[in-house]
């Protein structure tokens, strides 16, 4: 998956990515500055998540939640 976005993803090991593919996502280096400042807390919170939670379906779904709400605080900043 790191070969689709350039830089690769270095928020996450590929382990972790391997793990649980949604972190993927919440990889922000690739991005202008202004969207890194909107994402970066998102991708911080979600490695709080998958490090002091343990996995399990609600994890999950708080891990879709987050990725949700990342996309649309970076929505609100194009332009």
């Amino acid at each position: 998956m790191s070969a689709d976005i350039d830089p690769a993803p270095t928020e996450f090991s590929e382990e972790q990515i391997e793990s649980d593919k949604i972190l993927y996502y919440f990889h922000y280096s690739h991005l202008p500055d202004h969207l890194q400042r909107a994402s970066r807390p998102f991708c911080d919170l979600a490695r709080h998540i998958v490090e002091t939670i343990p996995r399990n379906a609600e994890r999950t779904v708080a891990l879709r939640k987050l990725l949700e709400a990342k996309d649309a605080a970076v929505r609100a900043n194009v332009g």
